[in-house]
């Protein structure tokens, strides 16, 4: 109490009481701000001068200048010598590049960061705040399966926090951070496929919060989910009542990035009704939105292509040509931020094509003989087509023939999976003892096809191993170059691979039966995988390879003859 008297009428208090009663984003306590950095400066007091960066942060307007800040508060909490500050200025350093800048994978560097510099004593509330933040963008970019064991962990810590006697605010945040991993394991069951789960979920969550108006930003993100899952089932109806009553919800704090996402259902379910003029309308709040904020998901890319579709359909060439030259603005966007999620999207219209129907358009539009024009247009097309597939199969001998060298040289993907002898330099922070250890089951793990297994995840095998997954996965990072993930995918694609030249029996398999055989459940997902890893398609290289062996067979006939 002595402590908290005398730092209550500290000159630090007495410059902070200026400005701590504005609202966030408020640039008039930037002043008060570097007078209260100087001081701290000027007494080397470095918690104090993290705290002022960090106040920077708050209050600046600016996103560069919030970054710079953050950027700060990482050197000043460094100096101090407090892993706490230090993993609290890591985050919030994140926390900027998420929501500010929406750079998925530079917030999820600092977060990991911060991660490190958390110690065993940490706040368990601060833990699974970062533990979310880590999901919620694990999440935003694809890797649904590491997100979701975070939101568990979240979901289980908030909920024992609902059970304790404590302050009404303490459990109003608890609440919302059920609610919001709640929330967030439902996105990751729905796209991971696992539809009775996600629903299941969101009925849990809407049947907690009820009518309690505490929550109506968290019912609007259950009734978001409920929403898309009635449009899955064609229960177009349904699905308006639910997105519409979500967006109001949303609209009041301005989350563009989930309006979108609902806005798309919306026009969705209107097609689906034959309402294409509401349809239209809610695509085109997608566009608004996008080119307000700059800032798109990959979930709504297909907005874009039903307007170019809607537009073709009336033959509104001008209408065409804007929404061509918006999806490529969009698909731009997608490759900076969503690299990894957009590989995996089944696309209608590419860049290609995109580039190739912007010409088009707009060549349409400045010609005054429409006829002429089309007849010409037939004969670009046709000679591109015919050039695109030319090309095309050039290509696909050239990967082959690639390919087919790493498989003689054992060297597929060129990626090492054998034990790697680094230890000497190895930066890892675990007993060495352990690390041979998890690296000799790691080998006979690869040499028995453990990797086949389906459903097999990081934890599970650490299990197996007897050891946790923060080893594992630290261990594979290091010694195999590659996240746990991408060790599992690289395996079972090299493994297959393999198959396919070496054993004639395996080129009668289905796709489906290949991407079951390796391990994998989805035959798009594999198919995807091992266009990824080798260069070429399944089908693609189990045509090669039967041209080449019939010419081998052929070659032994003509031999024996």
């Amino acid at each position: 109490m002595l402590c908290a008297q005398k730092e209550g009428y500290s000159k630090y208090y007495y410059i902070r009481r200026n400005y701590e009663v504005f609202s966030e984003n408020d640039v008039r306590a930037l002043p008060f701000i570097r007078q209260y950095i100087a001081e701290a400066k000027k007494d080397k007091d470095y918690g104090k001068l993290y705290q002022g960066y960090a106040d920077g942060v708050e209050f600046s307007s600016d996103r560069n200048v919030k970054l710079k800040f953050a950027d700060s508060t990482i050197i000043a909490a460094k100096l101090s010598r407090k892993d706490a500050l230090v993993s609290s200025a890591y985050l919030e350093k994140g926390v900027v590049y998420y929501f500010h800048f929406k750079k998925y994978q530079l917030a999820l560097n600092e977060f990991l960061v911060a991660v490190q510099y958390a110690d065993k004593d940490t706040d368990p509330y601060y833990k699974n705040r970062l533990n979310y933040l880590i999901g919620v963008v694990k999440s935003y970019i694809g890797y649904y399966d590491e997100a979701l064991v975070l939101f568990i962990k979240t979901r289980n810590y908030f909920a024992s926090e609902l059970n304790k006697n404590q302050h009404p605010n303490i459990l109003y945040d608890a609440r919302r951070g059920y609610f919001n991993s709640l929330h967030q394991m439902a996105i990751c069951y729905r796209n991971m496929g696992k539809y009775a789960l996600a629903d299941s979920i969101v009925s849990v969550g809407l049947t907690e919060i009820g009518a309690n108006r505490e929550h109506r930003q968290e019912s609007g993100y259950f009734l978001k989910e409920k929403g898309i899952s009635e449009f899955r089932k064609k229960e177009f109806s349904a699905a308006l009542a639910s997105l519409s009553a979500s967006s109001v919800a949303l609209s009041k704090i301005n989350d563009f990035s989930w309006l979108t996402v609902n806005y798309s259902f919306i026009g969705k379910s209107y097609l689906g009704l034959g309402g294409k003029t509401h349809a239209v309308r809610n695509f085109e709040k997608v566009d608004s939105i996008f080119q307000k904020h700059g800032f798109i998901v990959p979930e709504v890319r297909d907005t874009y292509e039903l307007l170019i579709d809607q537009y073709k359909a009336s033959n509104d060439v001008e209408k065409q040509l804007y929404y061509t030259n918006q999806l490529l603005k969009v698909d731009n966007v997608l490759y900076r931020d969503f690299n990894y999620l957009l590989r995996k999207m089944s696309k209608e219209y590419d860049t290609r094509l995109l580039n190739e129907d912007k010409k088009r358009l707009e060549n349409k539009s400045a010609e005054d003989n429409l006829a002429k024009w089309g007849l010409g247009t037939v004969a670009v097309s046709f000679a591109a087509t015919m050039l695109y597939y030319k090309r095309r199969a050039k290509r696909i001998r050239r990967k082959y023939a690639i390919l087919e060298q790493k498989i003689i040289a054992r060297d597929t993907a060129n990626v090492v999976i054998s034990v790697q002898e680094k230890q000497d330099d190895s930066k890892l922070e675990i007993d060495p003892k352990v690390v041979e250890e998890i690296l000799h089951k790691l080998e006979d793990f690869e040499h028995k096809e453990g990797f086949k297994e389906h459903g097999l995840t990081q934890h599970k095998l650490a299990d197996k191993f007897d050891t946790n997954h923060y080893y594992l996965s630290q261990i594979v990072n290091e010694y195999k170059g590659m996240n746990f993930t991408k060790y599992l995918i690289v395996l079972r694609i090299r493994y297959i691979t393999d198959k396919l030249y070496n054993d004639p029996e395996y080129r009668k398999y289905k796709i489906e039966t290949l991407a079951d055989e390796c391990g994998m459940a989805s035959r798009n997902h594999f198919s995807k995988l091992f266009k990824e890893i080798n260069g070429i398609g399944p089908a693609d290289f189990i045509k090669r390879r039967l041209k080449d062996t019939s010419k081998e067979q052929n070659l032994t006939i003509e031999t024996v003859i």
